[in-house]
């Protein structure tokens, strides 16, 4: 059985590094706006027989099981790689042949770019980030294949991971998977994109932060100077 699994943060906790920018109430606004957007994306995908989410927030818990998809609850998070390795277990366990990792901060992700990773024929298929170091989007065939790592390298990490486990391993360019958003400098790109849906109407209602987002950047001073 092909699945998809949705890690969720709570949300108070998320996007840190976006505080220069936003204050914790537009970062939590922010978040809510994208995970509607990444479930409206799960639930158009043909692919999976099921959608998972992962979260301790139990608001998430209960948008989740409206949209129909099935809640593995949290009483406590460790760090996302904990989370998403004992949800794999626990998915395996119920069936699941080929599990696909999508995090919930990728506002242009649609159900035709979940599809296409699970279309491709590799044990291990893997989305890359922008910067071509993390990963956005793996799927893994099984879902407890090898363990998970990320954070900062993530790819070259898994990619390891799959090498020891002797998986066959594919790389796939989808801008729209690649497009996720942690700091200014993501949400500056993301605006070039002119994103519709819950993303999209999040920065319409917020004139001051595209003002600000759309501002040269200032250069560096002389004590932060090279």
């Amino acid at each position: 059985m092909k699945a998809l699994l949705l890690p969720v943060k709570l949300r108070d906790d998320a996007k840190q590094r976006l505080a220069p920018l936003l204050p914790p109430e537009d970062r939590r606004t922010l978040m809510s706006a994208m995970i509607v957007d990444g479930f409206a994306a799960a639930r158009a995908a043909r692919a999976p027989a099921r959608v998972y989410v992962v979260t301790a927030d139990p608001g998430i818990a209960t948008m989740a099981e409206e949209f129909g998809f099935r809640v593995l609850r949290e009483e406590i998070q460790i760090s996302e790689s904990a989370s998403v390795d004992e949800a794999s277990s626990r998915c395996a366990a119920e069936g699941v042949t080929a599990l696909l990792r999508l995090p919930l901060d990728l506002p242009m992700v649609t159900g035709a770019d979940i599809d296409a990773v699970f279309a491709a024929e590799a044990d291990v298929v893997i989305v890359p980030s922008r910067d071509g170091t993390g990963t956005n989007a793996i799927l893994r065939r099984p879902p407890t294949l090898f363990p998970s790592h990320f954070g900062p390298d993530s790819l070259p990490k898994h990619r390891a991971e799959a090498a020891r486990a002797g998986a066959t391993v594919v790389l796939l360019e989808i801008a729209r998977i690649a497009m996720d958003v942690d700091d200014a400098a993501d949400l500056r790109a993301l605006l070039a994109h002119a994103p519709a849906g819950a993303t999209g109407a999040w920065l319409a209602a917020r004139p001051d932060v595209v003002r600000r987002l759309r501002l040269p950047a200032m250069p560096p001073g002389p004590e932060t100077a090279a």
